[in-house]
């Protein structure tokens, strides 16, 4: 059974930066997926970002190109994700997700087994 623990959720000005982790325990990290997914009140949770095992491949939400970078550290057993020149319209309760498999259907929560409890990133204006 993997745990995921998220940190580095805060409040920040509209433009500024964050950076959340994402800390695995109880399987082989190297060896899972990995993703981010947001939920904004009163809206449907969606995919944000997500990074093969082998950290070499990361794939991104269109509204987040060039603004967030998704990353690990096998060795820490971690994932990050990277928010820059953050929007208030980011502003969600951010997820970071885990599977044995990463699939043709990576951006669908379904496609993820073990989640984590969540962080609240808030932008203002």
């Amino acid at each position: 059974q993997v745990q995921l623990v998220e940190s580095g959720g805060g409040l920040v000005q509209a433009g500024g930066s964050l950076r959340l982790s994402c800390a695995a325990s109880g399987g082989t990290f190297r060896s899972l997926a990995m993703g981010w997914f947001r939920q904004a009140p009163g809206k449907e949770r969606e995919f944000v970002a997500a990074i093969r095992p082998s950290g070499i491949n990361s794939i991104y939400e269109d509204s987040v190109k060039g603004r967030f970078t998704i990353s690990r550290d096998n060795a820490k057993n971690t994932v990050y994700l990277q928010m820059n020149s953050l929007k208030p319209e980011d502003t969600a309760v951010y997820y970071c997700a885990a599977d044995a498999h990463f699939g043709p259907y990576y951006y669908r929560d379904y496609s993820y087994a073990y989640w984590g409890q969540g962080t609240q990133v808030t932008v203002s204006s």
